[in-house]
Parts: structure tokens; sequence; C-alpha cells
């Protein structure tokens, strides 16, 4: 099952993003450790479309879904990690419906969008066949992901959530924080509120609230607030925490202060 059906059936799926180990292994990694997508970040990664290409690769076969962050709203953004084979998109930094309505038309082809149409590529796995089929199930699997992380995009996500071809509203928790004039002060009333509205947006317009959890405190936090898609960890965070526990655990043994 697709994950956008997943998503559409169940109300909630789970995942994780990677941000700087863009290896082979991380795909098949994050399916055993139970992940139904994962996130690859272009926007502070560094990561080109050539290494994009590769991570999409090697979730083909796997039963889990490649989801890229682009790094801003352009056209060839969205559509070449598409024609990578992502079977989403997440754009940053979304402050209207326009802007929103124009996502969701590049990402989708006529008569819904405006997506150029190439065959037998990376995103139809190569495979012969009708391209009127094609571009059914390119709609069936796509997921538009945009993120609400300013101010303006918050005052406007009530719009924003009721864009024709907009799946989900992901929260972009720091930023939110910084265009408020509150950096990092996720306890703060105002935050808060722009949580219930975010939440409130997305259930009026069926769509999903999205989050990133960087621990089980996060996560139980958020999902109780009404988020449903969740991108548990950043890689880099998450060796940088084990490995320093094991590395405190050693020295305890050691005795060394």
């Amino acid at each position: 099952m697709r994950l956008k059906q997943k998503l559409a059936r169940d109300g909630h799926a789970f995942g994780t993003m990677d941000v700087e180990f863009f290896v082979p292994g991380i795909a098949q990694i994050a399916k055993n450790a139970g992940a139904e997508f994962v996130l690859y970040d272009m926007e502070h990664s560094g990561a080109g479309i050539d290494t994009i290409k590769q991570q999409c690769a090697y979730c083909r076969g796997l039963g889990i879904a490649p989801l890229v962050r682009v790094p801003g709203t352009e056209y060839d953004f969205i559509a070449r990690v598409l024609d990578a084979g992502a079977h989403g998109v997440m754009v940053p930094m979304v402050d209207t419906a326009e802007q929103a309505a124009f996502i969701a038309a590049c990402a989708h082809y006529p008569p819904r969008g405006r997506r150029g149409s190439g065959f037998g590529m990376a995103h139809d796995d190569y495979l012969p066949g009708d391209p009127v089929d094609k571009m059914r199930i390119a709609h069936e699997r796509t997921l538009t992901i945009v993120q609400i992380e300013t101010a303006a995009g918050l005052a406007n996500v009530e719009a924003i959530a009721a864009t024709a071809g907009v799946d989900v509203l992901w929260l972009g928790h720091f930023d939110l924080t910084n265009f408020m004039g509150i950096p990092g002060r996720f306890d703060h009333p105002d935050y808060l509120a722009a949580l219930r509205r975010i939440v409130a947006a997305a259930n009026a317009h069926g769509k999903i609230a999205a989050f990133l959890a960087l621990d089980e405190r996060w996560a139980g936090e958020y999902w109780a607030l009404g988020f449903r898609m969740f991108a548990f960890g950043l890689d880099s965070d998450m060796v940088l925490r084990t490995l320093a526990g094991g590395i405190a655990h050693l020295r305890a043994l050691s005795g060394d202060r």
C-alpha cells in the first residue's frame, strides 16, 4: 500500500528524517526499524539531485516511501525530485494559499497541475506502459507537503489547508518560533496556540498535521495535540545521542571524569 493511501486509511504515518547519512543502507535500516517513509532533506543538508535519485532507488522494492524536502518553491525543485523517484515532496516556508496551489500544481500532471511529462524514467521504474495509467498512478501516490513555519504561513494556515492538492501541513517548529519573535520558546503560549490553530486547520479540511519529533517526549506531546504524521529523529542526532551515551558509560566504567 502506498503511503498516501495508508494515511487516508489509518490517519497516521511514521518515519524518519535523513540529513547527513546518505548511504545505501539507510532505507533498509529505516524499514527494519518499522518506518514507513524516509524524508530526505535538500534544504539544509547540501544534498543534490544525484544523491536524492540514488536514495529513491535504494527505497525501491522495500515498501518504504522516499519523501524529499526541497530547498524552495521553484518548479524545477519539485518536479525534478518527483521524476527522480520521490513519492512525495515537502516545500519549506509556505506563506500563502497561492504558493500552496502552485506547489500542488508543480507536483501533478495536467489537468490537475502543470508537471511536465517524461516516462520510462526513475519515477515509473523505467517500465513501458500507457502514459495515462502512469499519470494516474503518480497522482494517487504523490504526497504534497507544505511547511507552516512563518508568521505569514500561520496567518494564512486555514486558506493553505483548504487548497486543493495539499495533503499535509508540516510544522516547522524552530523557524516558526523565530518568525514569531520567540526563538526556541516551545512552551510559549503563543506558540502553543499556533500548534492548536495548525491542527484545527488541518482537521477542518481533511488534511494531516505533521511534525519532526526528536525524542519520545516530543512525540507524545505533539500526538496529544493532534499531529498524526511524524518523522522520528534526525539521523545525525540519533547517532550522536547513542554514541554519547555509550562513551559516557565506558568512561564511567573506567573511572574517567
